[in-house]
């Protein structure tokens, strides 16, 4: 299963500079929308964000029939968590956010989702952390 990181979980590892956790954690089946994506990078082009390595990410973009359901949760979300949204709901993807209007809606809508701690609880249970680094990345 793909798994969609929003930009609250992507921030969250870039200001601890650990991008390379969630490559970790997922390895080849991390990726995100151009919404989320073009979030990230105004992030770093205003000085927000430090600046990571994401070459590594895939940057997905919706399709038509996508576009049309992310226009109805635009009314909700903002851009990036109604991109990852639609596009989950229709491909059968994981959405990992903190935004907690998104991880409602992923519910209502049946879209597996997690966040953050997923992330460290993940990477703990790879044994690429300790529950002691977990802790203090959190």
């Amino acid at each position: 299963m793909l798994n969609l990181l929003d930009n609250t979980v992507l921030s969250n590892f870039a200001i601890i500079e650990r991008s390379d956790l969630i490559r970790l954690a997922l390895a080849d089946t991390a990726a995100t929308v151009a919404e989320t994506y073009a979030e990230l990078q105004v992030g770093e082009r205003l000085g927000r964000l430090p600046r990571n390595d994401w070459t590594w990410l895939s940057v997905l973009e919706l399709n038509s029939a996508e576009r049309a359901t992310y226009e109805q949760l635009r009314a909700r979300l903002n851009a990036g968590e109604a991109a990852c949204l639609a596009m989950a709901s229709a491909r059968g993807y994981r959405v990992f956010t903190d935004d907690r209007d998104a991880r409602d809606l992923a519910v209502q809508i049946q879209v597996p989702s997690s966040g953050t701690l997923g992330l460290l609880v993940l990477l703990i249970q790879q044994c690429h952390l300790t529950l002691v680094e977990g802790c203090e990345l959190l």
